[in-house]
């Protein structure tokens, strides 16, 4: 097995198991590191623990919702805001974080009084949420608090709240894919069945390992809603509570993150019945095969081509477009879990990139193999790496850019490297025909950023280009505006600028596809 050993892991030989080089004709018996296994001590692991993974990942998309740490306020505030969850109730999940505040004296007394004032003390202050969350941390459950009792008295006492207890201590697993697993079985166990909807059309899906970040959830909606295609619920982006408890009644689970969320899926179809149908919500093939799936399971499949085809239409030539200028350009691809493998071959064959790394935090043996199977030969693949191992990693492969996320991206950018936040987006929804486009379009941009051409130079010899070299200066330039337009701050203060800038860009740079023409100024 062609294993990595990294020079700074060296006296730590246990890790050399977990980083493989995928060599020539390899097959996966011979090219898969190991992967899904408790930390080895010593190693500095920058993973997500399990209550991370059940709050963070899962629990909070839930949009109407109190979301309750009991434990001490770091959890709560660690697993707050990072992540770009909206919704279309005003984004009350992101705006607010609610904790117990456990201090040294609840570890000794215990802390069951204390979570019981905080639970009616928040339904007070927000009286139009009734539904709650509580998650335990790892403090919460080594002194043994019984949430679901004190859960219990609060719903006898006040009827008309209706509150979740998730059993999710961060030492539950490896990893935050521990907490994964916890909360989807906690939520079939206490709250699936209790609800009926109401049943709108002859096609129901719950829409399942969907979290809405940057609206990855309108945008497929859309397409669901062109289908004719009733979306009974998500799980959990801009999911409600109460549509979650009637997840029971939809004709087909359609899952997108099977990392996180194939477990309900799973139990669904045991206690149900309800089929499982994996699709891609990330690229333009294998978002096509997967509305295609879906509507050959309910027989519509000529609504889902004719969605296809209008969409790939309009925003082809755009991906096309920055195909070309992308191609050759070597990409680190530093995700989660499962856009290890949604990723690898699609941003290779329709953007041209080639993927020289592959690495997961909290993936599964299943995740890696599926990722290794759909990236180059060379590509170096790694297992719950570390800082170091990671800037070893950029200085031997040399990337262009890399998708991962904001911890590991802000240390590439200390060694001039570009990144992309690939789990809260730079400027998304990345998913669907347009958002796959405008993904596109946030490699290109990270890539030949003029600030990030200024970062390589040398400040102590190199000549600094202040006045010249940038493309709306140029444009400006060549333009011949008055003095006074071109020393404007606030350009769109003068009729007729933008007409003139876009009619330049067009005569300049006439293979910019036309709806994008202007962002290049």
């Amino acid at each position: 097995m062609p294993y990595h050993e990294f020079n700074c892991s060296k006296c730590i030989p246990e890790r050399k198991k977990h980083a493989v080089i995928k060599g020539p004709g390899e097959t996966l018996a011979d090219a898969l590191p190991l992967g899904y296994l408790n930390t080895i001590p010593g190693t500095i692991s920058e993973r997500g623990c399990a209550y991370c993974g059940a709050k963070h990942v899962i629990g909070t998309p839930m949009k109407d919702v109190i979301h309750m740490s009991h434990g001490p306020v770091g959890c709560t505030y660690d697993t707050w805001q990072t992540k770009r969850y909206i919704s279309d109730n005003d984004n009350f999940q992101i705006k607010y974080t609610f904790a117990t505040d456990m201090k040294e004296k609840h570890i000794v007394f215990g802390a069951e009084k204390v979570l019981k004032k905080n639970i009616i003390e928040a339904f007070n202050a927000f009286p139009d949420i009734k539904r709650m969350t509580i998650y335990q941390t790892c403090a919460s459950a080594l002194i043994g608090d019984d949430m679901n009792a004190i859960a219990d008295e609060v719903m006898e006492e006040m009827p008309e709240v209706d509150i979740f207890v998730c059993n999710s201590p961060g030492f539950g697993g490896p990893s935050q894919s521990g907490g994964h697993h916890k909360i989807n079985i906690a939520w079939i166990n206490q709250k699936v069945g209790t609800v009926e909807p109401k049943i709108t059309s002859d096609y129901v899906i719950n829409y399942v390992g969907e979290y809405n970040i940057q609206g990855d959830q309108m945008v497929m909606l859309d397409y669901f809603k062109r289908m004719g295609i009733q979306v009974l619920s998500t799980f959990t982006g801009n999911g409600s509570y109460d549509d979650l408890r009637a997840m029971h009644k939809a004709d087909l689970n359609v899952l997108e993150c099977a990392r996180s969320a194939e477990y309900i899926c799973n139990e669904l179809r045991v206690r149900y019945g309800t089929p499982r149908l994996d699709i891609d919500g990330f690229g333009f093939e294998p978002l096509s095969a997967s509305l295609r799936k879906v509507g050959l399971f309910f027989g519509i499949e000529d609504r889902a081509k004719q969605v296809i085809a209008e969409e790939t239409a309009k925003w082809k030539p755009q991906l096309d477009w920055y195909k070309e200028r992308l191609r050759g350009k070597k990409v680190c691809l530093w995700p989660g879990g499962s856009k290890l493998w949604h990723w690898a071959n699609a941003i290779h064959e329709e953007m041209g990139v080639e993927v020289v790394s592959v690495y997961t935090k909290f993936g599964h043996q299943g995740d890696m193999e599926k990722g290794i199977s759909r990236c180059e030969e060379g590509a170096l693949a790694i297992d719950d790496p570390n800082e170091l191992e990671g800037l070893e990693a950029m200085e031997m492969l040399q990337p262009d850019i890399i998708f991962t996320g904001k911890r590991p991206g802000e240390v590439a950018k200390k060694v001039r490297v570009p990144y992309l936040n690939a789990h809260a987006y730079h400027n998304g929804p990345w998913k669907g025909f347009e958002g796959w486009v405008r993904f596109a379009r946030d490699v290109y941009n990270g890539i030949f950023s003029p600030i990030h051409q200024l970062s390589m130079l040398d400040i102590s010899k190199d000549e600094i280009p202040t006045d010249r070299g940038f493309m709306t200066q140029r444009l400006l330039s060549d333009a011949e505006l008055s003095e006074e337009v071109r020393n404007s701050t606030t350009l769109k203060e003068y009729t007729g600028k933008y007409d003139i800038l876009k009619e330049l860009s067009q005569k300049t740079y006439p293979e910019f596809p036309a709806k994008i023409q202007l962002s290049a100024v």
